[in-house]
């Protein structure tokens, strides 16, 4: 691992807890702890399990006309919802190609706060920052502040125990909604990226440890445990949700990778409008698609779909994984809208020389649990 690499305000815990660490966005991060991915993995289906994601990005919008602005340059409407609500949306290209996905917390009209990929952070700052209005300023609060997300069935029980006399605040949160603790020092928002019910905190970075340790025995007490980007990646392939530079990009827009519901059509501008809307009237090209396996197998990124048994190639996996809730292997792909493909057809996967059968599935793979 290069000596260049961030580290999270929890490096130190994660090496304590002997994780692997790998690089991800130019951090280094826990992949996985010792119990494994698939044990971290069903941590989160069954009770619940404690991410450090402190690489992603923390962008501060404030000034008279914020909300205004974002909302001219963000695919979705800003305007669908209100202070205390948080909205997934994303940055576009010309071309309508994904910069990057992100949520935003819309505080009020004049203070936001945007968590957007690790990577992409500095130059969403400097996008935003272009052509923002006299008195708005974009300030880029990436070092400065920590996410922890909390995640599984029993993911309340854990953050009320860790939280005290503040807990009353958060457990009757709707989904998407958040709430400002410690004298606004404490995000806590009911959203996370694993398909169960969840929270996410954003917090000051030198108050990140002690939060750390509180929830992990929190979080250990409803007989779960920490958990890596490995156990992030399986439960939100499962879950069909998007991860960037794999189903979104700047190549694959938010309509080919099935995300046009954080799309504000109606607004009458933000990056990319254009492209996008003829695109959507046009129909897309190809189209990220769920595959489960009906054989023995497990895809990978970047493996070609065939339409049969020796067939024809009709697209390519984007992720691709074990799945250890349905036991059996999972994909999401990019597959050509023509020849038309419809939920129950079955696909071949190519590994490695070897064809997978795969069936065409409608996401998530498994039950959804956020709300």
């Amino acid at each position: 691992m290069t000596d260049d690499l961030l580290l999270s305000p929890l490096h130190d815990r994660h090496v304590a807890l002997e994780a692997t660490l790998g690089e991800f966005g130019g951090w280094s991060m826990p992949i996985s702890y010792p119990a494994g991915t698939v044990a971290e993995h069903t941590s989160v289906r069954e009770a619940a399990g404690l991410f450090d994601v402190s690489h992603l990005g923390t962008v501060v919008i404030s000034g008279p006309g914020a909300a205004a602005h974002v909302n001219t340059c963000l695919t979705n409407d800003l305007e669908r919802i209100g202070p205390g609500r948080a909205q997934y949306t994303m940055a576009c290209n010309p071309a309508g190609g994904v910069i990057d996905d992100m949520i935003i917390y819309r505080i009020s009209d004049e203070d936001l706060l945007l968590v957007p990929n690790a990577a992409n952070s500095t130059r969403i700052v400097g996008m935003l920052q272009d052509g923002a209005p006299q008195g708005v300023t974009v300030t880029d609060r990436h070092r400065e502040l920590a996410v922890l997300a909390v995640q599984g069935p029993r993911s309340a029980e854990a953050l009320t125990a860790a939280l005290g006399e503040a807990a009353d605040q958060v457990t009757g949160l709707d989904y998407m909604a958040f709430t400002d603790l410690e004298g606004g020092s404490m995000c806590v928002c009911r959203t996370g990226y694993t398909g169960e019910h969840g929270y996410e905190v954003v917090l000051d970075a030198a108050a990140a440890p002690a939060l750390w340790d509180a929830l992990l025995e929190a979080v250990r007490a409803v007989g779960g445990g920490p958990c890596g980007l490995a156990a992030r990646d399986t439960l939100r392939t499962e879950m069909g949700y998007p991860l960037h530079g794999q189903e979104l990009s700047e190549e694959i827009t938010p309509v080919q990778g099935g995300s046009s519901f954080a799309v504000g059509w109606d607004k009458p501008s933000f990056w990319g409008r254009e492209a996008l809307t003829a695109e959507r009237e046009a129909g897309p090209r190809r189209r990220v698609r769920a595959l489960r396996a009906t054989g023995r197998g497990v895809p990978r990124a970047g493996m070609t779909v065939l339409d049969g048994e020796g067939g024809s190639p009709v697209g390519t996996v984007t992720s691709g994984t074990f799945s250890p809730t349905l036991k059996t292997g999972v994909a999401l792909a990019l597959i050509d809208t023509e020849p038309k493909v419809a939920i129950g057809d079955t696909l071949v996967i190519d590994v490695r020389g070897r064809s997978l059968p795969v069936e065409v599935v409608k996401p998530p793979m498994v039950p959804s649990h956020v709300r």
